[in-house]
């Protein structure tokens, strides 16, 4: 079992930065993957972002060149910097940690972006 906390979620106006922070309970070296994904009312959550344990990582088309995904396996921690972002970036967002066929999230952090 793991718990994953997320932080850094708030009020930015279009082009503004935020730095989301996923803190897991245990060590994430061990999950297979760490991810961000998003989700607005009425719509499918949508993967952001996963990084492997071995540090490769992979982006959804609309965070490339804005968002970074990274990790600090000493602090149990996963970041999200998000860059020049926009209205439609506006959504609750939730951490993801993959260990084999388990999926483990966080409770979301709300991110909404003013015109």
């Amino acid at each position: 079992q793991v718990q994953l906390v997320e932080s850094g979620g708030g009020l930015v106006q279009a082009g503004g930065s935020l730095r989301l922070s996923c803190a897991a309970s245990r060590s994430i070296f061990r999950l297979n993957s760490m991810g961000w994904y998003r989700q607005v009312p009425g719509k499918q959550r949508e993967l952001v972002a996963t990084i492997t344990n071995g540090g490769s990582t992979n982006y959804a088309d609309s965070a490339k060149g804005r968002f970074t995904i990274s990790r600090d396996n000493a602090k149990n921690t996963v970041y999200l910097q998000m860059n020049s972002l926009k209205p439609e970036d506006t959504a609750v967002y939730y951490c993801n940690g993959r260990l084999t066929v388990f999926d483990y999230w966080g409770q979301g952090t709300q991110v909404t972006v003013s015109s």
